[in-house]
């Protein structure tokens, strides 16, 4: 079982980003893993633009990240770009926060124009915090995220075909990098962060 941390960095409460990363927490949990949610809108706005890590709740949410063995990056798109307030989280993590983790990234916006947005803007800020591997992502587009009362969504086919893969991708990372840190713990060979 891998610890997979779940970052939701959409302001809004009611988000097509935040359904589609519900449902990607429910296939890794059905694959037998741990998600630990971070969600960006709920941290003190003051602490987080001063990137004040001894806050406790940004400290919780650093502490998240480094204990986690795999990351999921899910992130509205506005202006072609990843969220400012995800923008705001990443620059305070230490420079190697992601270095031994599988990394998934997921987007989703309101115009097939920014479907570049997860390999030319998110994924070069991710590759910068050292991942082990950064698994192909996805960008959905929001009139493929239908939200339901109660706050259920339903995914289109069109999202959730690539998703269940790209997911499919992501877990047979994080199974083999939970392979090595296994085999490693067995042998008792301590790699270097």
């Amino acid at each position: 079982m891998a610890l997979v941390a779940t970052i939701s960095s959409s302001p809004s409460t009611t988000s097509r980003t935040d359904g589609v990363l519900t449902h990607l927490s429910r296939w890794v949990q059905r694959a037998g893993h741990l998600t630990l949610p971070v969600v960006l809108r709920d941290l003190p706005a003051e602490p987080l633009l001063r990137a004040d890590t001894t806050h406790p709740d940004v400290a919780a949410a650093v502490a998240t990240i480094a204990s986690a063995d795999a990351v999921v990056v899910s992130t509205p798109v506005y202006k072609a770009a990843y969220s400012g307030l995800l923008k705001t989280f990443l620059d305070l993590l230490p420079q190697d926060a992601l270095r031994g983790k599988v990394v998934l990234p997921v987007a989703t916006g309101g115009s097939p124009a920014h479907v570049l947005s997860v390999d030319y803007a998110l994924r070069p800020v991710l590759a910068s915090l050292a991942p082990s591997a950064i698994t192909p992502g996805w960008f959905v587009r929001a009139d493929e995220v239908h939200l339901l009362d109660g706050g259920e969504i339903l995914l289109d086919e069109s999202a959730a075909a690539p998703l269940r893969e790209v997911t499919r991708v992501f877990l047979d990372g994080v199974a083999g990098r939970s392979l090595v840190a296994a085999a490693d713990r067995a042998h008792g060979v301590e790699r270097a962060a």
